[in-house]
């Protein structure tokens, strides 16, 4: 397994830079080496994960005579065997690997030497007489390439996508219309199409003559499809002859994807496909078949597994164990939603494009801990879309049905008919609300998308698994499968997707598919005396998935955090209102949408930031710091650890400013010191750690620049405290997915406008507090007010009758710091109070001369709209001590500066102000 890349319409000077960069993006797919060819307009990249003969093998491989050139990634698993009808033919090999094969079987027969080929594989071959670069891909498409064109008659291609930009001549921009398809069908890689504009992708059994002057010409190779097409038109009986033919064509496809130089390992999820790989190599193992020797004497298995949730699996990866004994040895994962978090980035940088739910994830643990055992790893891939084994497909059979055979047919699959209609009956009965997908789009992209269809096989069984095996199921499930075995230099196999095997299938008749109630008929039949009945006898599809709802209960703060950040509500592709309201109402068991739904917008827009808005240029590119009120989920969860949402900012000394802040108001009335704080929660004793604070302040004194110490020691000092931390610490805060909003909360909300400083009650959560703060009737009389304000042109008049209480009321703000940024709050409770308490543990811990210049403490709200003293015990108007804070030289978020010394500057000689002005 390897990366490739190349390019055809550059020099060889410049290309082989380019070349270089190319393949330094995809080095996870090949770590044992790399190599590269450049001739005249044409430039070829390999990076090699050795398998097959390790010493041999390298890659580009040029031909006896020079005049053609090999980029390979895959397997050809018959290798040996056309190796020895070339060697009959007069060809001579100089090496033990497949790579030479191919290309031998290339120069031999042409195009026609592909359909030869049983295995995966992505190509390029380069006639460097004729200036021409053939890319193919395997029947199947498990293998990816990519191309892209840059408008100037250069043609870049490579393994994965990410390596296209690298070159500089190739910009990643989001292609619309697939992002569309993707939001609102689930639906991708069914087309050329990719996320990213002027990408595309080359199709299962396909081929792509790239010429000199730029030209592409797409076609495809393979006979596989039209075969299938005569096979199905006229099927055999399935009968004895019919399994038994089956039962061979399957045993040679899991043979033949044992051939190996390193260890091979297999994934084992419980289900029928994957316990029927682990179980056929333990018969081999068994029987000392020496094709199984890269096994070794015990085989190694890996499952991810979810104890205590209804899509766990583990039951059946133990039954499975069972039955092997001493000769498999289990690995098992536990994916949990906070190592998610902490490995969301990388798992989106891995796919580069969505994925369709968060399910991939979950092999993606997998293939780390493979990573650590075995460098190859089958599993059972395919067999779904071959052998009906998702639920909907027993509906598609069923219409293709007619007269006494369709009512035995669904009498005998009515537990499966259950299952499959069961959450729709739940959400029926429970009265949630699933709003569509469409309702959470924003309008304008939606209305130009809005004649895209989806069209679906609705009665012909082997047509509808056509279809899903070559463009809407499987190709989305091999990209997972490639990139996540791919980023832990892991070489993943699919025994089932063998072209042997699937024309058998298709030459049978669709009862050896579903025949009364049971699916995977042939596969059951086949493995009938080898798996254990729990396994053999299933009939509850679960699939390799995450239990989804549950960890978005889990991660609901970091969900609605990306959905409240500033750039989703910037994208064209979402409702933001929309999208939060049916988030809010899915935590709070109102329905909202599905999680797969959410997840597909999150995907969308952590996707957006990773590789549109700022796109990466190689391998090595790591994740650092996001920059201020930027989301970047990546962390690991707990009351306080939010370094992902707002990494921690270096501690800044006291007496600097915040970023774009200064010391000194304008005039140089007031100077004042942030300080920084570690993250408050409910139960913090607020006095406490302002004692402690203001004490280390003055301890600096002589480290202090002397043009601060003169501000510092000018005047009259006082204590500004944020509001927000004095709410938190009183336990007046609520996570938003906490509050249930009532109907005149959610209307109410509509009709405040937001800014990007705060959203006040412009969110149904902080309404709620309103309302149950003030009540409602007086919420109403305000908003009154306030629309007859708005009318005649004054301002204010809401607040004026709701009250100061209801002005400090506030929601999540991506810029505030940890749990401000997912919660509403009240205003602190009796803040003058407060105010006196931090002054009174203020003066009795504080030397005799700093107290004596401390003025008192101040509580206030402030932004960069305006201030408002909520509390405070100085003597001074609030008035002016709003003076002090003009431009909010505080900082919530990662400044983490909720504390402000504010000192008076004392009038310099002659009454003026002093000159010192320190800047931010």
């Amino acid at each position: 397994m390897c990366g490739i890349a190349g390019y055809i319409g550059i020099s060889a000077f410049w290309g082989e830079p380019v070349l270089r960069r190319m393949a330094d993006a995809q080095v996870h797919r090949g770590p044992d080496g790399d190599g590269y060819l450049t001739d005249g307009l044409i430039g070829l990249a390999h990076r090699r994960l050795a398998v097959i003969d390790r010493v041999g093998g390298q890659q580009p491989l040029r031909s006896s005579d020079g005049r053609y050139a090999m980029v390979y990634n895959g397997e050809v698993y018959n290798y040996r065997e056309l190796r020895a009808e070339l060697t009959d033919l007069g060809h001579r090999f100089t090496t033990e690997s497949d790579t030479e094969v191919v290309l031998a079987a290339w120069i031999h027969w042409g195009r026609a030497a592909l359909d030869r080929f049983e295995g995966m594989f992505a190509l390029a071959i380069a006639d460097l007489k004729r200036g021409e670069v053939l890319l193919a891909r395997d029947q199947f498409g498990i293998k990816p390439l990519y191309l892209a064109e840059d408008g100037d008659g250069r043609v870049f291609f490579a393994s994965e996508i990410r390596p296209l930009f690298t070159t500089g001549a190739i910009r990643p921009e989001p292609d619309d219309r697939t992002i569309y398809r993707y939001l609102r069908f689930r639906i991708h890689d069914d087309t050329p199409r990719t996320f990213f504009r002027g990408v595309n992708r080359l199709m299962p059994g396909e081929v792509a003559l790239l010429t000199s002057d730029g030209g592409i010409q797409r076609s495809t190779y393979t006979t596989l499809y039209d075969d299938m097409d005569a096979l199905a038109a006229a099927p055999v009986p399935y009968d004895r002859k019919a399994q038994g033919q089956f039962t061979v064509a399957l045993h040679r496809a899991i043979q033949a994807r044992l051939v190996s130089d390193v260890p091979v390992g297999t994934a084992l999820s419980g289900g029928l496909d994957s316990s029927t790989v682990v179980a056929t190599i333990h018969r081999m193992v068994a029987s000392a078949d020496e094709t199984a020797r890269p096994v070794g004497a015990t085989q190694q298995t890996f499952s991810a597994v979810f104890p205590g949730d209804r899509n766990d699996e583990e039951r059946y990866v133990d039954a499975v164990a069972a039955t092997c004994a001493d000769a498999l040895q289990v690995h098992k994962v536990h994916p949990t939603p906070d190592r998610f978090l902490v490995d969301l980035r990388d798992f989106v940088r891995t796919q580069e494009e969505p994925v369709i739910s968060t399910a991939p994830y979950a092999q993606y643990c997998v293939m780390r801990a493979a990573s650590e055992h075995v460098t190859v790893m089958l599993d059972g891939q395919g067999a779904d879309e071959m052998l009906a084994g998702y639920l909907p497909y027993y509906l598609v059979h069923l219409r293709g049905l007619r007269g006494v055979r369709a009512v035995g047919e669904l009498i005998r699959s009515l537990d499966v008919l259950w299952r499959l209609g069961r959450s729709r009956l739940t959400d029926a009965v429970g009265r949630r609300r699933l709003a569509p997908a469409t309702s959470l789009l924003g309008r304008d992209f939606a209305d130009t998308y809005r004649y895209e269809r989806l069209p679906m096989v609705r009665n012909n069984i082997k047509a509808r698994l056509t279809t899903d095996l070559f463009r809407h199921s499987l190709p989305a499930l091999l990209r997972y499968e490639d990139r996540n075995s791919m980023r832990f230099s892991i070489e993943g196999r699919v025994p089932f997707l063998d072209t042997t095997l699937l024309r058998t299938v298709w030459s049978l008749d669709p009862s050896a598919i579903i025949h009364r109630g049971w699916n995977k008929r042939a596969l059951r039949d086949a493995t009938a005396d080898l798996l254990p009945r729990l396994v053999h006898r299933r009939r509850n599809k679960i699939g390799f998935t995450t239990p989804e709802d549950r960890w978005f209960q889990r991660i609901k703060n970091d969900v609605y955090l990306i959905f409240a950040s500033q750039s989703f509500g910037a994208r064209p592709y979402f409702d933001r209102r929309a999208v939060l309201q049916a988030f809010d109402d899915y935590i709070a068991g109102r329905g909202g949408a599905e999680t797969m739904t959410f997840w597909r917008m999150i995907n969308v827009e952590l996707w957006l930031r990773e590789f549109i808005d700022t796109p990466p240029t190689s391998e090595t590119d790591t994740a650092g710091p996001a920059e201020p009120g930027r989301v970047v989920p990546q962390r690991a969860t707990g009351p306080r650890a939010d370094e992902g949402v707002h990494p921690p900012a270096f501690p800044k000394p006291d007496f600097t400013p915040n970023p774009e802040k200064e010391l000194l108001t304008a005039g140089g009335a007031w100077a004042r010191f942030p300080l920084r704080t570690d993250l408050i929660a409910t139960g913090d004793d607020v006095p406490a750690l302002a004692v402690n604070r203001v004490g280390e302040f003055f301890k600096q004194g002589s480290e202090m620049p002397v043009p601060v110490q003169r501000l510092a020691t000018a005047g009259r000092w006082y204590l500004f405290v944020s509001e927000k931390v004095i709410a938190v610490a009183q336990g007046r805060i609520f996570n938003v997915t906490d509050i249930r909003s009532g109907a005149w909360a959610r209307l109410l909300s509509r009709f405040v406008r937001r800014t990007p400083y705060g959203i006040g009650l412009g969110h149904p959560a902080t309404m709620q507090l309103a309302i149950q703060e003030a009540g409602l009737p007086r919420i109403l009389v305000a908003s009154a007010a306030g629309a007859v304000g708005k009318a005649v042109g004054r301002r204010g008049l809401f607040y004026q009758v709701a009250g100061a209480a209801i002005r400090a009321i506030d929601g999540p703000t991506e810029y505030s710091a940890y749990p401000a940024n997912v919660s509403a709050k009240l205003a602190p409770a009796d803040p003058a109070r407060v105010a006196r308490e931090i002054s009174a543990a203020i003066r009795a811990a504080l030397s005799a001369e700093s107290a004596e210049r401390f003025g008192g403490t101040v509580i206030i709200d402030a932004n960069d709209f305006g201030q408002d003293i909520l509390g405070q015990d100085t003597g001074a108007t609030d008035a002016a001590l709003a003076e002090a804070f003009v431009d909010n030289p505080l900082g919530q978020a990662r400044e983490q500066t909720p504390f402000a010394i504010v000192v008076a500057q004392v009038p310099a000689s002659g009454g003026h102000r002093p000159a010192c002005h320190v800047a931010g």
